[in-house]
């Protein structure tokens, strides 16, 4: 998992004890000072899928993981904030784009690295987009497009073929699953994943 680990308290400073605290069942940082239990918990990455004229807005990532590769603009939920304002916040900063927040369009877990994803449909308030500063580009890809071998992330490959199908077959759905790697081939591979658990809910329009 990528998922920082704390080795000091906190509180304290002291160097903690990996120990199965009463009650529970998995090994925690304790700290044998002052008691205090370290929880590791995933993290909630938000972002937004941008739709104009058939088109959709992608980054060219500025830095690491995977620079160099588009996404969608997307990054880690911030305290005091909610998702859907989380997402308009990244899609700021690195989209410089200005968006109203249409509905939730995915949830995704991923596993192997401890993160949960939320992907938004949102739309311009603004027409103005540009590079912010985590970004080299960024750019309007029809869907047929997109360009697929230099996607950043799997979450993002299968998050955006969910919503190429949804349009294809006109229709507005929320999904959500896990993506869970096979532990054989690259993790960098859709291919590679377990996708059995997809749940689609189709929504009124």
């Amino acid at each position: 998992m990528i998922v920082d680990v704390p080795i000091h308290c906190l509180s304290c400073g002291t160097l903690l004890v990996q120990k199965i605290p009463a009650g529970e069942d998995r090994l925690r940082g304790v700290c044998p000072e002052c008691g205090k239990i370290h929880y590791c918990n995933p993290k909630m990455v938000v972002g937004t899928l941008i739709e104009q004229d058939d088109q959709i807005l992608l980054c060219r990532r500025a830095i690491e993981p995977a620079v160099g590769l588009w996404t969608p603009p997307a990054g880690f939920l911030e305290m005091n904030e909610s998702m859907a304002e989380g997402a308009a916040r990244e899609t700021l900063e690195e989209a410089l784009a200005d968006v109203e927040i249409i509905r939730p369009f995915a949830r995704v877990d991923l596993i192997r690295i401890g993160q949960v994803h939320e992907m938004f449909l949102a739309r311009l308030r603004d027409p103005q987009v540009g590079a912010g500063e985590e970004s080299l580009e960024v750019k309007w890809f029809c869907w047929s497009e997109i360009p697929w071998p230099d996607l950043a992330f799997p979450v993002i490959e299968w998050i955006l073929r969910l919503r190429m199908a949804d349009l294809q077959a006109q229709q507005e759905q929320y999904h959500c699953g896990s993506l869970r790697w096979k532990e054989v081939g690259s993790p960098m591979s859709l291919d590679n994943y377990d996708l059995g658990d997809l749940q689609s809910l189709r929504l009124k329009v």
